[in-house]
Order: structure tokens, then C-alpha cells, then sequence
């Protein structure tokens, strides 16, 4: 990757401050609302920490377009690319062609670049507080606390990465495909992409690291602490099939963290005040991005063309999988009617519609964003235990979360492969809507199978792809192609 990096600090908003980079100019950089000289942000912890809440505060920016705003964008992308997530009608246009498996594939496409662009904007604003905090006045547990969280970023973004621009990991194999350039030291020389396996090994170093440092309390759920760190650990762990250190540290991550009540369930997954949310934004109203918000496309109540024309629904098949007395049940209507859903004015009813996801109210996309949830370190852990032969463990894992989620429910006696299946068939009910089905197929070397469903052939077009197809993968970016001699693009 050839970065020009700008050595500047971006100020984000009222005083947050996030690095600009790019790869060739005019590909990457978003114009700031002003700038500050980058050396000034690892001056100081104080002008340090300001960074890092910057960093914060870039996870829900609106970027180029309406179609690019931070992570959320991600989250839906990786829906809308598995068979889980059901767009209802054409609406407005915004992510079908995602949803059709186009714009992934196309080189000048925002949904295929967004990802490029966003994630290594984190890591060069990372790589500068790595690289320079050392040397900055303050106290040491402010130093500590500011790469650790940098480290994790930078970790946390190349997993990302390399899970879109690279073909799975597969621990049978030497990993020698190739994955994204390294890019650590805030070098602007081109560099070539480094495999699946190089880049796997740095997010290990990156994210062991940061466990080490990040060992006092942090400001908020919007920051990095050790249980985060652990819960990345995890994730990285299950992608990569060390099921051990999946198990352990998906344990140690959600210490803390309680499962939320059957009544919590139905209040709008936006408060990351919940007590079993380990990672979030919180976005306050004056924060509001409107049309460019994560909300304003999966809530149910927003007032906006998409959500009133395409409300989001989940796979009926999935759905009919869940227990009668699963509280998680009432997250979507099978039979949706004008008093058991939630629409926005005017907004169309359709089966199985979701009732999730809730903006602050119509008129404001305003919410918290879900990056990490204790719930998830249940499933992580149930299905390494499984995949280790411990079956007798992975039920109890297992039994932790549905004991909440199913009111008199028992340990399951599946074993083997009907446990695991059990296991991931509530991980896609769990975590729907998250940002989590793309990569879960893509990992597990699944196909995608949509036939049998409520999605509208008409408007998906692709029912049903094979796993290990090129398809699985996005392009690199053309502007990343023109820029960058040594880049190779993805197969065809």
C-alpha cells in the first residue's frame, strides 16, 4: 500500500481529533474540518488521549457519501452479504447491489473501497501513536493506556481487512495467500501485500500486547480495555481454529459482563448502557448524522424512504428455528399488523419484519452502535469447546446464554456435530444485524444458500454461491491498484 500520509491531526468534532492519511491523495482523504500538526498529538498524553477520542468518534462519521458512514456501514454490508438478513423491497436502492454480491466485486464501487479506506485511516492514525508515545510528557499509565488502545485499533483493523481482501484462513495450510500490505512504521513507500498468514501473525503480536498495557479502567464503552482486548483475542482465535485460546479468552472477556433481562431485549439494542454490551459507540443527539447513520438503514422506526419502504427482515427459516418460549422471538413480527410492530409514518409492514434495532425516535437516527457483546463470548466459547471434543463443556457454554434467552429451558444433550450446529444456529439468531454473518460464512467455508427463503429472487439475484468462490472476496480498490505498483489485485 502506498500511503501519502498527511502528517496532520484531523479534529473530528468539538475538539476530537483523528489522524488523515491516504493512499494516493485523492482516493483516501476526507476533507477535515481543520487541521493540527501531527507531531502535537504524541507531544502530550493529554493531546494523545484527544487522539484516541477521536479515533472514537470516527466509528459513526458520514465519509464521502450517504452509503459511508464508519463501521456501521461494515456491519450492514456483512448482513446484506450473508442469508440471514432479508432486504423487503427495493426502496431507495441504498446496499442492493450489495446484496446482489455487486458491489463488492466492482474496483470503483464506494461499498467495495469504504472498507479499504476507513480501516487503514485507523491504522496509520494508530501507527502514530504507537510509533511516537513513548516519547511524550505524562504519566506512564496514560502512555500505556494510549498504545494499548492504539495497538488494538491497529489489530482490530487489519482482522477487518484480511478478512475481506483475503481469501479464509485455514490452520491445515502454510496461509501464503495473500492478504493486505503491513503497513507499522508510517513509511509512505509502496509496499506489496503481505499473506493471510503474515498479517494473522501481526494481529496476534498486536492484540498480546495490548493486553499487556491496558490494565486500569477505562473512560467509557467507546474505549479499549483488557476485556475488549480479550474478546478480540477470541474472535481472532475462532478465525484462525485455535479453539484453546478461543475458549479462554472468550471466558475471561465477558467477566463482568451479565446477560441482559428478557425485558432489556425489546428496548432497541442502542444503549450501550446494557449490562452485557462490552464495546460500543455512544452517540448523543447533537452527534446525529441523520440519513448517514448505522440506524437510519436497520432500525424499524426511523423516518427515512429506506426504512419506510424496506424495512429489514430476518430469514424465516432461522427464524422458525428459534424455541416458542425464545425471548428472542419477539425481535421480529412473522405477522406483523399496525399494533405489533413499530414503523415509521407510512412505513410498510412485511413478514417476519424486524423490530430490533430502534432509532432514538423518527425523527433521529441517534443511537448507541453494538461492537462487542458479552453474549457473543457464550457462543465463542461453546463452539470452540465443541470443536475441541468437550461436549459435555460446550452445553454448559451453551446453557449459560439460552438459560436466559429461553425461560425454562435445559442443557441441550446434542453432541458433536448436531452441538456445533445448535451453537452456530443461535449465534445467527443472537447476533443478527451485527456484522457478523459474512464472516462467519467465510471462516466456516460455507455456502451461501438463500433458496428456500423469504428473500425476492428478483431483487437478491444471487441465491446461492459456493464456498471457496473468488466471489468470497472483495477487490482491491482501483484507486489502490493506480496507486501502488507492487499491489496485485484479487482474482476475477
Amino acid at each position: 500500500m502506498k500511503l501519502e500520509i498527511n502528517k496532520v491531526l484531523l479534529t473530528a468534532c468539538l475538539g476530537a481529533m483523528v489522524l488523515g492519511s491516504s493512499c494516493k491523495k485523492e482516493f483516501l482523504e476526507t476533507a477535515p474540518t481543520n487541521r493540527v500538526d501531527a507531531g502535537s498529538a504524541t507531544a502530550s498524553t493529554a493531546s494523545a488521549i484527544s487522539a484516541i477520542n477521536g479515533m472514537h468518534r470516527s466509528m459513526f462519521l458520514r465519509y464521502n457519501n450517504q452509503g459511508e458512514f464508519g463501521q456501521g456501514t461494515m456491519m450492514i454490508l456483512n448482513e446484506v452479504l450473508g442469508e440471514d438478513f432479508v432486504m423487503a423491497s427495493v426502496g431507495n436502492g441504498w446496499f442492493n447491489r450489495a446484496y446482489q454480491f455487486v458491489d463488492h466485486r466492482d474496483v470503483n464501487s464506494s461499498h467495495n473501497s469504504h472498507p479499504y479506506v476507513f480501516y487503514f485511516r485507523l491504522i496509520s492514525n494508530a501507527n502514530t501513536l504507537i510509533n511516537g508515545i513513548d516519547g511524550a510528557a505524562g504519566p506512564q499509565a496514560e502512555k500505556n493506556d494510549v498504545k494499548g488502545q492504539a495497538l488494538a485499533y491497529r489489530a482490530w483493523a487489519y482482522f477487518n481487512l484480511v478478512q475481506y481482501y483475503g481469501k479464509r484462513f485455514d490452520r491445515s495450510t502454510p496461509n501464503a495467500q495473500l492478504g493486505v500490505p503491513l503497513m507499522l512504521d508510517g513509511s509512505i513507500a509502496p509496499k506489496a501485500r503481505a499473506t493471510v498468514a503474515e498479517v494473522y501473525t501481526q494481529i496476534t503480536k498486536d492484540l498480546t500486547d495490548a493486553e499487556k498495557l491496558l490494565t486500569t479502567a477505562r473512560a467509557n464503552k467507546s474505549n479499549f480495555n483488557i476485556n475488549v482486548v480479550r474478546g478480540l483475542i477470541a474472535r481472532v482465535a475462532l478465525t484462525t481454529q485455535d479453539w484453546a485460546t478461543a475458549a479462554t479468552k472468550a471466558a475471561e472477556a465477558r467477566a463482568g459482563f451479565t446477560l441482559m433481562s428478557a425485558a432489556a431485549q425489546t428496548t432497541g439494542f442502542n444503549n450501550y448502557d446494557n449490562s452485557e454490551w462490552m464495546w460500543g459507540s455512544r452517540q448523543v443527539d447533537d452527534q446525529t448524522e441523520f440519513f448517514t447513520a448505522y440506524l437510519a438503514y436497520i432500525s424499524c422506526n426511523f423516518n427515512s424512504t429506506n426504512i419506510r419502504a424496506n424495512p429489514k427482515l430476518i430469514n424465516r427459516v432461522l427464524y422458525e428455528t428459534m424455541n416458542a418460549n425464545d425471548v428472542r422471538r419477539a425481535l421480529w413480527r412473522p405477522v406483523p399488523t399496525a399494533t405489533n410492530v413499530i414503523t415509521p409514518p407510512g412505513g410498510a409492514r412485511f413478514p417476519y419484519m424486524n423490530q430490533k434495532f430502534l432509532s432514538k425516535d423518527a425523527g433521529n437516527s441517534v443511537g448507541d452502535m453494538p461492537y462487542m457483546r458479552s453474549a457473543e463470548m457464550h457462543l465463542i466459547e461453546a463452539e470452540a469447546l465443541a470443536r475441541l471434543g468437550r461436549d459435555v463443556d460446550a452445553q454448559t457454554a451453551l446453557f449459560n446464554l439460552m438459560g436466559n434467552r429461553v425461560p425454562g429451558s435445559v442443557r441441550t444433550t446434542n453432541t458433536g456435530a448436531a452441538l456445533i450446529n445448535e451453537i452456530l444456529t443461535n449465534r445467527r439468531i443472537e447476533l443478527w444485524g451485527e456484522g457478523f454473518r459474512y464472516f462467519d460464512l467465510k471462516r466456516l467455508n460455507l455456502p451461501l444458500d438463500r433458496n428456500g427463503s423469504n428473500h425476492n429472487t428478483a431483487l437478491a439475484l444471487l441465491m446461492s454461491l459456493p464456498a471457496g468462490d473468488n466471489r468470497w472476496e472483495f477487490l482491491i480498490p482501483q484507486g489502490e491498484i493506480n496507486a501502488n505498483p507492487l499491489c496485485v489485485q484479487n482474482p476475477l
